[in-house]
């Protein structure tokens, strides 16, 4: 029998991690994909892959929080991802470490859309995840606003990977992956026309890193995650902007598995970050994003 945990107790915590992929499914067991092997290749990562059980005892032995997402692929890729269902109800039963979004692909239409509403009401997802890559879409295509409205209603946050990605790399032709999804510029349309819905820019996003710091500051309800990085390879203007203007509102994200906490922390304390800033990026500017204080 599964027992559930006690609520979130946000001052115990030493940090949040906005960005933890559930890529196991306990309940329909798929073989790894050849975009994941070669994800694992590119970020020199070997680790088993955990579940969403094993990825829960990992940050609670931590003190770490984490949203967690598969990402929606089988349209455009064919692979079956992990169950929206399964990530919120295996993060319910962990609801002291583990924060639910669903991912669904724009290009399911109104289907989506009704997806999308069933998630918010019956799972309590938190948010969702976009993979405009990955998914094949652009985040500024208007046939994609019918999903967008169900998110900004509900006053939920959308993520959105920026970028290059780690999806394709080294495959022939990128394994079909097209990078010019990835720019945030298309993001910035989405920023202006649902100003009351929050947005992360998934990653540090190189080549576009200046666009994305631009659309940040200009843009009250958009913000950054620092994952699918080690620290040391961020680059200076990123540091720059995350310790002056853009303070409040960059978030400590890993990409995990493909990099843990134990990494990126430790990278993180020998870069040129201030000791007052180091809080906010950590925990508390997610702690305001997600509104996880009453």
């Amino acid at each position: 029998m599964n027992v559930r945990q006690s609520p979130m107790d946000i001052d115990a915590l030493i940090a949040i991690d906005m960005h933890t992929h559930a890529e196991v499914s306990v309940r329909d067991p798929q073989d790894p994909s050849v975009f994941q092997e070669a994800a694992q290749k590119y970020f020199k990562h070997q680790h088993p892959r955990p579940t969403i059980p094993e990825i829960a005892a990992y940050y609670r032995e931590r003190k770490i929080a984490c949203v967690i997402f598969s990402v929606d692929g089988q349209r455009a890729r064919g692979i079956k991802p992990v169950s929206n269902e399964e990530v919120a109800e295996l993060a319910a039963e962990n609801a002291d470490i583990m924060i639910p979004f669903a991912s669904i692909d724009p290009g399911r239409g109104e289907q989506g859309v009704r997806e999308a509403r069933r998630l918010i009401d019956s799972f309590g997802v938190k948010g969702f995840k976009f993979h405009p890559q990955f998914q094949e879409f652009y985040s500024n295509d208007r046939a994609v606003y019918p999903l967008y409205e169900v998110i900004a209603e509900a006053g939920l946050p959308a993520l959105f990977h920026t970028g290059h990605s780690g999806m394709g790399t080294g495959l022939p032709g990128g394994g079909g992956i097209r990078l010019k999804y990835g720019n945030p510029m298309d993001v910035d349309d989405v920023a202006v026309d649902f100003p009351s819905m929050p947005i992360v820019l998934a990653h540090p996003s190189w080549p576009w890193q200046d666009e994305a710091l631009s659309i940040c500051l200009h843009k009250p309800q958009v913000y950054i995650d620092l994952s699918g990085w080690s620290p040391k390879y961020f680059p200076p203007q990123l540091i720059q902007y995350a310790n002056t203007q853009l303070r409040k509102k960059v978030l400590f994200g890993t990409d995990f598995p493909l990099i843990t906490p134990d990494r990126w922390l430790a990278d993180f304390q020998n870069i040129d970050i201030r000791p007052e800033v180091r809080p906010l990026i950590l925990k508390e500017n997610a702690i305001d994003l997600l509104k996880l204080r009453a």
